[in-house]
């Protein structure tokens, strides 16, 4: 292989490696993201989790004499919706980046997803003298 067509390989090769590498974290950092809503009168506080896991659920004292239980249900499922939008939007702009237009964010990142199953294995190159370098 000609020398220009080996440095053009070697450098395609490089720019992949660097841009997997970049999705690989981004996607790490997904595990670790969450989102917290609180009701407007802060008696009720909740936090999700990266797939909308309930991770606490915080209530003031007051919020037993001022709710009635169903009111109350009602504050936690709404605090926690929101909560969940807040993550879903903090990983649609960590992934934005990387997402192909049109392709939704939702087939890349639906239950279960893992980002090795988009990714091929990094490029290895072959060295001048035949044996394989990574």
């Amino acid at each position: 292989m000609n020398d220009e067509f080996r440095l053009t390989i070697e450098g395609l090769a490089k720019e992949y490696n660097r841009q997997a590498g970049e999705l690989r974290a981004a996607y790490g950092r997904l595990s670790e993201l969450t989102g917290t809503a609180e009701s407007a009168d802060r008696l009720v506080r909740v936090t999700v989790g990266p797939r909308g896991q309930v991770q606490e659920i915080e209530l003031d004292p007051r919020v037993y004499r001022k709710l009635a239980p169903s009111q109350l249900s009602r504050e936690i499922l709404q605090q926690i919706g929101a909560a969940t939008e807040q993550v879903a939007d903090l990983t649609k702009e960590l992934m934005a980046p990387f997402m192909p237009e049109g392709l939704p964010l939702e087939e890349v990142l639906g239950e279960g997803a893992s980002i090795d199953a988009f990714l091929p294995r990094p490029v290895e190159l072959p060295a001048e003298d035949g044996d394989v370098r990574g």
